[in-house]
């Protein structure tokens, strides 16, 4: 009973080999019609021809090693746009903070208040042309940093 399951087995697994590797033939009769088929036709003349199966070939498929380096190349590209994405975020944060300050000051300056800065230890007030100085200071660095970036 054995020898008979291990024989079937065999010819089960030999089977798919059998009909792949089995021949096409090719030939034309007498009225010109062209045939298929599986047997070599009797006192004609054919030829044999070869069948593409739906499988890809083993040629075009990459190798596992093209593979690897293509996901770790595939990896890198990914790490680096994260990167990119978070300098981008940190320089938004920044300009943020940039036209926030700016236009913190600029509203202080527009009150017409007396400006009091510490200068080596000592307190004392801005004149008019050094408060004109930095509200045109605070301007600029509001217009460099309140627009959107496509607009440097």
């Amino acid at each position: 009973m054995n020898r008979k399951i291990f024989t079937l087995a065999v010819l089960l697994v030999a089977a798919p080999t059998i009909s792949s590797a089995a021949s096409v033939y090719k030939w034309i009769d007498e009225n010109g019609v062209t045939h298929f088929g599986d047997r070599q036709p009797t006192g004609q003349q054919s030829e044999s021809v070869s069948i593409r199966t739906g499988k890809s070939s083993e040629g075009s498929r990459p190798s596992p090693q093209q593979q690897v380096e293509a996901l770790e190349e595939q990896e890198a590209e990914q790490a680096e746009q994260r990167q990119e994405s978070a300098v981008e975020e940190a320089r938004r944060k920044q300009r943020e903070a940039n036209c926030e300050t700016a236009r913190s000051n600029l509203s202080i300056l527009q009150r017409n208040s007396r400006i009091r800065v510490e200068e080596n230890g000592e307190m004392r007030y801005l004149s008019e042309e050094e408060i004109e100085e930095k509200r045109n200071e605070f301007e600029e660095i509001a217009d460099e940093n309140c627009g959107t970036p496509s607009e440097q």
